[in-house]
């Protein structure tokens, strides 16, 4: 079975506009995040499901850049762009991410794929109940599963978040991955949704100074810096509605 993560970027977001290729270290968010994707062993391919709005053709000339497949959809119906780029591509199993989690960790990524694929679980993620960082959010599924979606009918939630028929009805049989005890720390925040996000990724990306740095790296480093939440622990961060 083909394994592609789908990674969602857009250059228009609401809070923190052109998000995705603010600089970052040596690279820019998302060129990071690609690149720490590529260190995963079980995906076969990354495409980047951005959007028709001219604002996106950075995001093109990036993926353009790097080798990495792109799809152009839906600005608003992130449902129908996922699926369709996955469609054109030919997908067995969709690795969901979004492009604002720029140090998605790849032996996290490499674990939800393995538990899918090992068992008979049609929903596999670490976000269903979050005890990880903010940030490392991965969403495993096939792409029949997403379209069997599509044939039950999209409500605006669908349309926006894409998999809440996954873990809201009891369609589908989900898993979700515990963070290991010294790994649990869902105070922290890693996402970049605001100028305060990015103060806080940019200030710990110049502590590894490194882009393949863990997350067991990332969590020792935060705790023996608590200060570090301060940053940004009291952004309200945007969930179903």
């Amino acid at each position: 079975m083909k394994v592609s993560v789908s990674i969602e970027a857009r250059m228009t977001s609401s809070r923190l506009p052109k998000k995705v290729l603010k600089p970052l270290g040596n690279s820019t968010v998302l060129e990071l995040m690609i690149n720490r994707v590529l260190k995963c062993e079980l995906v076969d391919e990354i495409i980047v499901a951005t959007t028709i709005n001219e604002d996106d053709d950075d995001i093109v000339k990036l993926c353009e850049k790097k080798g990495i497949k792109h799809f152009r959809g839906s600005e608003d119906n992130v449902f129908q762009r996922v699926l369709q780029a996955h469609q054109k591509f030919n997908t067995d199993v969709i690795v969901e991410l979004t492009g604002d989690c720029p140090f998605i960790d790849s032996k996290l990524i490499d674990e939800a794929i393995k538990i899918y694929l090992d068992n008979d679980y049609e929903y596999v993620s670490n976000s269903i109940k979050s005890t990880f960082p903010i940030g490392m959010a991965i969403q495993v599924y096939s792409l029949k599963s997403l379209e069997r979606i599509e044939e039950y009918g999209l409500d605006n939630m669908d349309k926006e978040h894409v998999t809440p028929q996954f873990y809201t009805t009891n369609r589908f049989k989900t898993f979700n991955i515990y963070a290991p005890k010294e790994l649990e720390f869902p105070e922290l925040s890693v996402t970049l949704d605001t100028k305060e996000d990015y103060e806080m990724i940019t200030k710990i990306m110049n502590h590894f100074n490194d882009e393949y740095f863990s997350i067991e790296q990332l969590v020792k480093y935060v705790r023996e810096n608590p200060s570090l939440l301060q940053i940004n622990g009291s952004i309200k961060r945007k969930g179903l509605s």
